[in-house]
């Protein structure tokens, strides 16, 4: 057990998906796994581990925003031995071609500043996904009817932002979207010798206004967990 993490040794597994919410990690699980058990439900931050095509994996939420995640990521890492770490989560579409729906696969992910700033103090430390991850999920994201976007995405570390200043640059250089998450997650994954990427479903899109209707979001967060699975383990 940690200070977060109340699984007992051997119950996380080396693949972990990580999604935000603690209750898409619980939906994952049970619509993906066989066999799930819970293994955390500290502070209500559920984690399950079961098989998927006979390989064992956990599912652990890690809240919202870079710090949160960085608690999560750092314990599963250094604690329970967690090798692959994969981010499953929703994004804000910020370029007109990405669609609603879609899947955006982060190469890199661009921040103002992360729990990793400690450390890196005035360095620019680009981080960026593990290629081998990065390949397999887009190999497995083009075998489905579903958008697909492959490259650099920004996580902010606030939700409501009033810098449209910065959305249009952000835009302008190509970022794909925004969450608030994987930058992290690649330097840590970086830090400590593991393979990271993150798979996003886009919910909702600064340009256009729109965003993902109720019903169809468990359909497009399938294609994302499938992906990811599909990608842990090619």
């Amino acid at each position: 057990m940690t200070i977060h993490i109340g699984a007992k040794p051997g119950q996380i597994a080396e693949t972990v998906l990580m999604p935000g919410d603690p209750y898409r990690a619980r939906w994952a699980a049970e619509t993906f796994l066989d066999a799930p058990e819970l293994v955390n439900e500290v502070r209500g931050m559920l984690g399950y581990t079961g098989t998927w095509r006979g390989n064992r994996v956990t599912i652990q939420g890690s809240g919202m925003g870079m710090p949160s995640l960085s608690i999560y990521a750092n314990e599963l890492i250094r604690d329970y031995g967690a090798q692959t770490l994969i981010r499953i989560g929703s994004c804000g579409g910020m370029q007109e071609k990405v669609k609603v729906r879609d899947i955006v696969i982060a190469m890199s992910a661009s921040s103002i500043s992360t729990p990793s700033l400690g450390i890196f103090k005035e360095f620019n430390f680009a981080p960026c996904a593990d290629w081998s991850l990065l390949s397999a999920a887009h190999a497995a994201a083009q075998t489905r009817d579903v958008g697909v976007h492959v490259g650099g995405i920004y996580s902010a570390d606030v939700f409501y932002d009033e810098r449209p200043d910065l959305n249009e640059q952000m835009t302008r250089h190509g970022i794909l979207g925004v969450e608030m998450e994987a930058a992290e997650l690649y330097n840590l994954a970086a830090r400590h010798g593991r393979r990271a990427l993150a798979i996003l479903t886009v919910s909702d899109h600064l340009i256009t206004g729109e965003a993902l209707p109720s019903e169809q979001r468990e359909r497009s967060f399938g294609d994302m967990v499938e992906i990811a699975l599909e990608a842990a383990f090619a």
